[in-house]
């Protein structure tokens, strides 16, 4: 009796890995993405542990904080290992005695090979088991688990955990048969799916054979279409039966071992013959669906049977003499080659999936096996290639994920169907010479509710929302889900413009009646933004770009209302667009960028005490841009944060300059956006800057206005604390204009008070700024805070102001702001310190 193959042969080389803290779901994900049925938890070099796709059976789906767990909480050990030499015939007895799906793959010294799965044994057996089985029913699992498709996924996997099933027939809805398997429900630890019933995750359609249909056939079926499990019906069509790969070994096991090393010896056999009996090979492999490729030991082809040709487009005639390589795609790395070629040193065979390119260009994917073949001594003498063209399967799954054209929450149609429908709807409006209207839809304040009482809460306020919605529109028109909390509505052959209207102000008046959600009964309302075909558009993207810009500016006019897309807002949406180009380069490159310097004086002894740094842009093209201007679009844009960056950059080289040319400059405030502020790295920024530049501590300081601190005072007092510490003065800016609050002026480590140029301009025309003017003073004296006066522009203000505790004045009427030159030779040319 010849000898036995060892596993090594027919096993996975390419080991998927993680360390015992890895997150559960991150583990699932790299599983999901590799198409892996295990992952090994290994600590250094050291395997721990061992995590399958039947252990997600036991994963709590009903609490989205389990998928999070590290994964040595859950996985399996030991780790049953069995030796790289050990017999295929011997491992598959293993599986049925142990009844283990996955075996680690060791060599002599325990370092791990590969995986062995009881998978890996099914694909490899040959023909012979399954003609003598001949049917299906021979082999199948009787009485499947059935699911109904409104359990939840947890209740799934405890049905499936209890019945010992590694997949389960799902019943849905509308009536179709869907299947929730292992391997599911490695996705769905990779990306928890919330309450979503299994109707919605499970895998549809189910792939069935005929229950009298050959084995052989259901074998086929499996690998071709990439699955683990068929349903099995009867001549009435109903489910009597699964069958999987599980249950093809179960059911020829006996048969498989003697079969399986018989078939393997043969191919080897086959495949070590020297090329006087290659003709004999070619004649045997002729008829395989598989490509097969034949070359000598410098990997020179010798021969490829008619598959390859067929696959590739390559001839014999025009591969004898080459190597592999004309069939690279380019996509691989000179590593992913290295490592393939020493695996195949190193233990004589490789296999996984590498993408090839056809004669024709296109590009195509491979499951491929490769084999070295050695004479009575041990020398290579030729290799051997077995591949599989599997494009079609991934282009099936990405066929699937194009069809998911319903939002899975609210059940609508999704923007690539309203996409669908709304060409369909112009080109129909067209030839008609009709108009159609898109309503671009945006509830106000849903983040509030999201926050406030969760995603859950979120989501059924967004299905009541979609179900007023459909509610108020003719049976013809679209309501699609855009994503988050927008929608989109498509109103077709639409006669007047008020007919839209109206329909716009029954949807806001829908929207804005109550909701009750959990018990509890609260408002939002929407904004909406109307565009007409063929008035503002005649494309899809067009139409749907505008009515955008129209609901933002009903959110800019208001809210809770409707505004229709005119010529004027394309106008100035473009000319902000520009604006935000050019502003996004300046505050890369700094060019038109400068800083202004508006001086602070000691009211009493008419000093320079201080200054605010201003920042003023120049456009080579736009001219001048106000601060008014370009500030709001930098908050709106994010681009806020590397322009306030440029700005303290900028200060901070000036007062280097003239701290090197022997000025003594006074402290420069710089003000800071909220977004600057909240920066978890502030801090170290401002001591960097301070280092870099050879700063004096707090040479500079910053402006912060009162909503900044708004609801987050113990979270800015480490910020404000370090900031002080470090010597820097820190001013509460526009005080008495927004949602004042004393406590924190008692609470925060702030020096400074800056009285808003409104109270300044009513002293002694109202005597409401006067009231609020002597009590912010006096409420300063009382904290030791400095009290500064901005705004100031008249003699007749600074005269009001000496009767209040005012320590420093800005304002036109003693200083405007000015550039650094104009600055130094006004207010720095002394002989001793100004500030």
């Amino acid at each position: 009796m010849t000898q036995e193959l060892p596993v090594e042969r027919i096993m996975h080389t390419g080991l998927l890995s993680c360390t015992p803290d890895t997150p559960l779901c991150e583990a699932a994900a790299r599983m999901a993405e590799r198409r892996c049925s295990s992952m090994l938890v290994m600590e250094g070099t050291q395997v721990v542990g061992i995590w399958t796709e039947h252990d997600t059976l036991f994963v709590d789906f009903g609490d989205p904080e389990a998928v999070q767990l590290p994964i040595k909480r859950v996985m399996s050990r030991p780790v049953a290992t069995i030796h790289q030499a050990t017999p295929i015939g011997e491992a598959a007895l293993r599986f049925s005695a142990e009844r283990r799906r996955h075996l680690l793959v060791v060599d002599d010294a325990g370092t791990p090979r590969g995986i062995l799965s009881q998978t890996d044994m099914a694909l490899n057996q040959g023909l012979e088991p399954y003609l003598r089985l001949r049917e299906v029913g021979a082999a199948m699992r009787s009485r499947p688990l059935l699911l109904q498709g409104k359990l939840t996924l947890k209740e799934a996997a405890e049905c499936m955990r209890r019945g010992g099933c590694d997949a389960a027939v799902v019943m849905c809805r509308d009536g179709q048969l869907g299947i929730l398997t292992e391997r599911d429900l490695v996705r769905f630890v990779a990306c928890h799916p919330g309450a979503t019933a299994v109707g919605e995750l499970a895998s549809r359609p189910l792939l069935t054979v005929g229950v009298e249909d050959a084995l052989i056939h259901a074998r086929d079926l499996l690998i071709d279409h990439r699955v683990r499990h068929l349903g099995v019906l009867d001549d009435r069509g109903g489910v009597v039966g699964l069958l999987g790969f599980q249950d093809l070994l179960a059911g020829a096991e006996h048969l498989y071992l003697d079969d399986l090393r018989e078939a393997l010896e043969q191919r080897d056999q086959a495949l070590a013959q020297s090329r006087r009996n290659l003709q004999l090979a070619e004649r045997v492999i002729d008829s395989s669906l598989e490509g097969i490729i034949i070359t000598d030991a410098r990997t020179r082809i010798e021969f490829v049977n008619p598959a390859f040709t067929h696959m590739t487009g390559y001839s014999l005639e025009e591969a004898a003499g080459r190597t592999p390589a004309m069939l690279s795609s380019g996509r691989h790395d000179v590593g992913f080659y290295q490592n393939m070629w020493q695996t195949l040193q190193e233990h004589g065979h490789w296999r996984g999936e590498i993408w090839n390119r056809r004669k024709s260009g296109q590009l195509y994917l491979e499951l491929l096996t490769i084999t070295a073949i050695r004479n009575d001594q041990g020398e290579v003498t030729n290799y051997a290639a077995l591949f599989t063209d599997i494009t079609h399967i991934r282009e099936n799954e990405e066929q699937v994920r194009r069809l998911a054209y319903y939002d899975p929450l609210t059940r609508l149609p999704n923007r690539r169907l309203l996409e669908d429908r709304l060409e369909l709807a112009i080109l129909h409006a067209h030839r008609h010479q009709q108009r159609l209207a898109v309503i671009f839809l945006d509830l106000d304040h849903f983040k509030q509710v999201n926050d406030a009482l969760g995603h859950a809460v979120g989501d059924e306020l967004l299905l009541k929302v979609s179900q007023r919605l459909r509610g108020h529109l003719r049976e013809d028109d679209t309501l699609a889900r855009q994503g988050g909390d927008e929608f989109i509505v498509l109103l077709n052959e639409v006669e007047e413009v008020d007919d839209v209207t109206r329909v716009a102000r029954r949807l806001v008046e829908s929207v804005s009646s109550p909701f009750e959600v959990g018990g509890q009964i609260f408002r939002v309302g929407c904004s909406l933004g109307i565009s007409l075909y063929p008035d503002d558009g005649a494309k899809v993207e067009t139409l749907v770009r505008h009515a955008d810009a129209a609901m933002y500016r009903a959110k800019q006019e208001g809210r809770n209302t409707y505004r229709l897309f005119r010529a004027e807002m394309h106008q100035q949406d473009h000319r902000l667009l520009e604006l935000e180009t050019a502003l996004r380069t300046a505050a890369e490159t700094g060019e038109g960028l400068d800083v202004h310097y508006q001086p602070l004086f000691n009211r009493d002894s008419g000093q320079v005490q201080g200054a605010e740094a201003l920042l003023r842009w120049h456009h080579p093209s736009l001219g001048h841009v106000s601060p008014g201007d370009f500030i709001p679009l930098a908050e709106r844009s994010g681009l806020i944060l590397p322009l306030g960056e440029r700005l303290m950059h900028l200060v901070a080289s000036q007062l280097h300059d003239w701290l090197v040319a022997g000025l003594e400059p006074p402290r420069i405030a710089v003000n800071l956006s909220g977004r600057q502020f909240w920066q978890s790295d502030l801090v170290a920024q401002v001591r960097a800057l301070h280092a870099n530049y050879c700063l004096p501590p707090g040479q500079i300081g910053f402006e912060l206005t009162e909503s900044i601190l708004l609801d987050k005072q113990q979270q800015a007092v480490h910020t404000l604390k370090a900031l002080r510490e470090m010597g820097c003065r820190i001013a509460i800016d526009d005080f008495g204009t927004g949602y004042s609050s004393l406590s924190y002026l008692q609470e925060l480590p702030v020096t400074t008070v800056k009285i808003d140029r409104s109270f300044i301009r009513g002293l002694g025309e109202c005597r409401g700024s006067a009231a609020i003017v002597a009590a912010v003073t006096g409420l300063a004296k009382e904290l030791g805070l400095r009290v500064v006066a901005e705004g100031v522009e008249t003699e007749d203000q600074l005269e009001a102001l000496s009767r209040y505790h005012v320590d420093l004045i800005q304002g036109y009427l003693t200083g405007r702001p000015v550039a650094a030159e104009a600055f130094a030779a006004h207010y720095l040319i002394t002989e001793g310190p100004s500030g």
